[in-house]
């Protein structure tokens, strides 16, 4: 039950049909929040009677669609949550069926667009973000255009290719390819999925926050630690994390922790300097995460006021400790993450190092891509790991050198 849209810089409501992206005063810079009508929500849904369907459209009132919309036939939401060890949960988002996080918000602007009758959904992507897109899109015959820097790994412009999608591999940044993508989507009038533009893909990705709480019996964590880029995701968590406070479900909000790379910074250096993240100017990033490389994030109000206003923190790890985590997480836990995925992990060490996080906190790292999306850093972290494979001579003799060498029992 949409009821408005807000204006996150200067706090003016439009109604749901008012405007379509941003708020006018601002440009491309005035994100919106949308605005339920929570005393309505609490009197008709129940969180013990959300029924049987283990995707994100379980909590379909909670979401910004038309209630009798036709959704998407991949399953996507209600990824596993797996402990650790005492207190440590790891949610793997690489399950989604393009293998990343960014399918909750990629398939909430499928449905948008085809709710508006768009004939072509666009997108701009380090690569994730547009493989959602493309794979969702092709679930249901949508067309679709992407622009990904030419950087983006290999594998991730194969995904793309491979769905059917129009193509363009941008040679600049992924900032370049996001305002090229602003400019063609104004000039043909195409659906625009791009984050922090589209005020309705954070409501994708708040799914998440529903499913911790739920998976956790309802008793949220203390923090939950995500890799953070353009900031959406974060900002996702926050808003849903929030509504279930709204809506008498849960008690309090989790702090949540940001994890950047060094390269790629630039909310944790206005978080720790207190900088005004409308003013501040854009970095140069580059990271071995390529999903959260970003000189300029997007939905950088949304991401810091998540952090900001749970009393959580913005921590930094160096590519090296990105990369360590790979098999470090995928040792724990059994999720091989990608490096921004793995970036979570690495950034829940440092915290505890840094004592953000406590040994008795209860903490869910969030894995927000599959390893198989970046193959080139996965053999670059189990390198660095000291993980060889050992070719031998097919004979007996040969396995028994090995295995005595090592003392395997």
């Amino acid at each position: 039950m949409i009821i408005g849209l807000r204006c996150v810089i200067c706090g003016t409501v439009y109604g749901p049909d008012q405007v379509e992206y941003v708020c006018p005063k601002h440009g491309n810079e005035g994100i919106l929040d949308v605005i339920y009508d929570y005393d309505s929500l609490r009197e008709t849904i129940d969180r013990d009677e959300l029924g049987s369907d283990w995707s994100m459209w379980r909590y379909r009132p909670l979401l910004p669609i038309r209630q009798n919309a036709e959704v998407p036939p991949l399953r996507i939401g209600w990824t596993p949550v797996y402990q650790v060890e005492r207190g440590l949960w790891i949610k793997d988002d690489g399950r989604e069926p393009t293998a990343s996080f960014k399918d909750r918000a990629s398939a909430i602007a499928v449905v948008k667009a085809r709710e508006c009758g768009a004939d072509v959904v666009t997108t701009a992507s380090t690569g994730n973000a547009a493989a959602a897109l493309a794979g969702i899109a092709a679930s249901v015959g949508q067309r679709n255009v992407i622009f990904v820097p030419a950087s983006a790994p290999r594998a991730k412009i194969a995904q793309l290719l491979v769905f059917g999608s129009t193509v363009f591999t941008v040679q600049g940044t992924y900032d370049d390819a996001f305002e090229l993508c602003l400019q063609v989507a104004a000039e043909y009038g195409w659906y625009n999925r791009n984050t922090a533009y589209n005020p309705y893909m954070s409501e994708g990705k708040k799914t998440a926050a529903y499913e911790i709480a739920e998976q956790l019996g309802w008793n949220v964590p203390d923090a939950v630690v995500v890799s953070v880029g353009d900031g959406c995701i974060i900002g996702g968590l926050h808003k849903g994390f929030k509504d279930l406070v709204a809506l008498g479900w849960t008690d309090r909000i989790p702090r949540l922790i940001g994890v950047q790379a060094a390269g790629s910074n630039y909310l944790a250096q206005a978080w720790a300097n207190g900088e005004d993240v409308l003013t501040k100017p854009p970095i140069d990033a580059t990271t071995v995460a390529d999903s959260i490389s970003a000189g300029l994030p997007r939905d950088r109000i949304k991401a810091m006021a998540a952090v900001i206003e749970t009393e959580g923190a913005y921590v930094t790890v160096a590519d090296d400790e990105i990369l360590n985590a790979i098999p470090a997480m995928a040792r724990a836990s059994g999720v091989f993450g990608e490096p921004a995925g793995a970036a979570a992990y690495a950034g829940f060490i440092r915290a505890r190092e840094l004592g953000i996080l406590g040994e008795s906190d209860r903490v869910v790292v969030l894995n927000t891509g599959n390893g198989l999306k970046d193959v080139a850093s996965a053999v670059r972290a189990a390198g660095m790991a000291g993980a060889e494979p050992y070719t031998i001579e097919p004979t007996l003799d040969a396995v028994k050198a090995v295995v005595d060498r090592l003392e395997i029992p």
